[in-house]
């Protein structure tokens, strides 16, 4: 992977602000998480990808937590967290609330989950709904299967995470699902450093390749329906997995009541290649749910 790209200041500024890192025990797993921010602002928990982890936003986080109480987690099987034997979304979403609690964020958050990070939202939204301020849903198809889910089934990838003798050989392996260009080569590669951990064999990926184990069967249509707490959509334009079929049908799900709004030029991982239009994205969200009141949801059959 090539870092030819200076890094810009406003990365560098970033990261020059990281977490505080802690951790909790939730059902007999730690579970890390980092946080930003004054803890008494309004509170916003990002939720990561399938096979990432919470430093997939040490460049965003900051920006946020200029106004908010901001908390990134490691699910669970990813990044800096405990492994458990079974993995399922509704788990998943009860460590992302025993995160926000032992964080001491005051009040309901906000979630913001990325990819899989969205379904593990939106399941959070339908069971824990009345403990949230609201739920924003970053490029997670609702209908088709994750893409990295697509990837552990196929056999090519996570199944079997291989190990390599140094730091530096291991990032060149790093690349993304699905595959995109690199137009931000520095945040990759920070992503991709913070993905390996040491072994006394060398170094190899952290996420625990069975997370997707007994997946698919899961329905997030229903759960989507079902949410309980204000909802926003955020998709890339170039998203190879988020269409407008899609987004036209989580809108019926969502009683054509949440705004869904397209990221120019972004592809699935909006988050690495566009990253200053997400957080103004995101700002601009909470500042409006700051402000309003939210309008009642129309059912599928008037949408």
């Amino acid at each position: 992977m090539s870092t030819a790209v200076a890094a810009p200041a406003w990365f560098t500024d970033a990261l020059a602000t990281p977490g505080e890192v802690r951790r909790v025990d939730v059902d007999g797993a730690g579970i890390n998480y980092l946080r930003w921010g004054d803890a008494s602002a309004a509170g916003v928990v990002l939720v990561h990808g399938g096979a990432a982890h919470a430093r997939w936003w040490d460049h965003l986080a900051p920006f946020l937590a200029a106004h908010q109480h901001v908390v990134a987690v490691d699910l669970s099987g990813h990044g800096d967290s405990d492994r458990r034997e079974r993995y399922h979304p509704e788990r998943w979403a009860d460590e992302v609330m025993a995160v926000a609690g032992d964080a001491g964020i005051d009040g309901p958050p906000v979630l913001v989950g990325h990819s899989m990070g969205g379904f593990v939202s939106i399941v959070a939204a339908a069971r824990h709904g009345e403990r949230l301020a609201g739920a924003i849903i970053v490029d997670s198809p609702v209908r088709r299967p994750d893409p990295e889910v697509q990837e552990s089934r196929s056999g090519r990838m996570f199944r079997a995470p291989k190990t390599y003798p140094t730091l530096d050989e291991a990032v060149t392996h790093f690349h993304l699902v699905p595959p995109q260009p690199v137009v931000t080569p520095y945040v990759v590669d920070h992503v991709a450093r913070h993905s390996l951990r040491e072994t006394d064999a060398g170094w190899t990926w952290k996420f625990d390749p069975s997370i997707f184990r007994g997946f698919s069967p899961f329905m997030f249509g229903e759960y989507l329906a079902a949410a309980r707490c204000r909802m926003a959509v955020l998709h890339g334009e170039l998203s190879p997995i988020v269409d407008h079929d899609i987004t036209d049908y989580m809108s019926e799900l969502l009683g054509r009541n949440a705004p869904f709004v397209e990221i120019p030029q972004a592809y699935h991982h909006l988050i690495l290649d566009q990253p200053l239009a997400f957080v103004s994205a995101v700002r601009a969200l909470l500042a409006d749910w700051e402000h309003t009141v939210p309008a009642p949801r129309a059912s599928r059959r008037e949408a």
